[in-house]
């Protein structure tokens, strides 16, 4: 269901009606609403949702990844696909300003150091500079997708994999 309704999210916006999330996951209405009885509670529960597989997805990235300069390429795809999503989530939650902080806070404490690692590991390998800030790197990433779920001529994928080859070390 929350990868369902972050699909529809992604496509029509927070506010899309309930029946395309239930349709689109193949289960009835009632389902949805049992499980979350508000939108505010499933907007909460994709946000998660979206944190915990990108954070999981990092050290699966190292494992079958070629370099980890890769790996750290398909994170950052990842991370810029959450972040277009969640620039429409985090609208959504700004009314509830205790909420928001919280669930930022939950975003930086599961992401940051998943980053952090991809980047010490690449450095370890040689592959790219050392000394880089995974909080620097992340809102770095996150200036390039600002406004790019509004505009289609635009691609923050693109650019973030501009910025990933650029952090590969001078020979």
């Amino acid at each position: 269901m929350l990868d369902a309704a972050a699909a529809v999210f992604v496509a029509s916006g927070v506010e899309a009606p309930v029946r395309d999330i239930a349709a689109r996951a193949g289960v009835g209405m009632g389902t949805i609403y049992r499980h979350f009885p508000t939108r505010a509670d499933l907007v909460v529960a994709v946000y998660r949702h979206q944190v915990e597989a990108c954070a999981e997805a990092g050290p699966a990235l190292l494992e079958s990844s070629g370099s980890p300069h890769a790996a750290l390429g398909r994170w950052i795809d990842l991370f810029v696909d959450f972040l277009v999503t969640k620039h429409g989530l985090a609208a959504a939650l700004q009314s509830d300003d205790a909420g928001f902080e919280t669930l930022h806070a939950y975003f930086l404490d599961r992401l940051v150091p998943v980053c952090g690692d991809l980047l010490r590991t690449a450095a370890d390998a040689g592959e790219i500079q050392a000394g880089l800030s995974a909080y620097e790197v992340m809102r770095g990433v996150g200036n390039l997708c600002i406004g790019a779920e509004n505009d289609p001529r635009y691609d923050a994928r693109r650019l973030a994999q501009l910025l990933v080859r650029g952090l590969r070390r001078a020979s």
